[in-house]
């Protein structure tokens, strides 16, 4: 069974982010508002998480500016989500294809 809410960890360790960094990225991107329970923690949804895909590939892989990043977050959000699948698949396919080298070899 899937969770529903993810906690700030949880997702830093599942997207290799410094939570620090998720905090930041929080306060510098209006789309990116996870739920705070009655304590002030943070969880975070699907969405949330999906939000934070397309913010990582903006900043770390297409390297554009903060600037750069909301605004292109903010006007081609569906373009920007359909780039991050395009470049999880690719990842999936990169790291069969090791797999499958690895096993040709031995």
């Amino acid at each position: 069974m899937e969770k529903v809410y993810y906690s700030i960890s949880e997702v830093a360790e599942m997207l290799n982010i410094s939570p620090s960094n998720l905090r930041f990225w929080e306060k510098e991107f209006p789309q990116l508002k996870p739920k705070r329970s009655n304590k002030g923690t943070r969880t975070y949804t699907k969405e949330d998480i999906e939000i934070i895909k397309m913010i990582h590939l903006l900043v770390n892989e297409q390297k554009l500016t903060l600037e750069g990043a909301k605004r292109k977050l903010s006007l081609k959000k569906e373009k920007v989500s359909k780039q991050q699948e395009l470049v999880e698949r690719l990842q999936n396919v990169r790291n069969e294809l090791l797999m499958i080298s690895k096993a040709l070899d031995e």
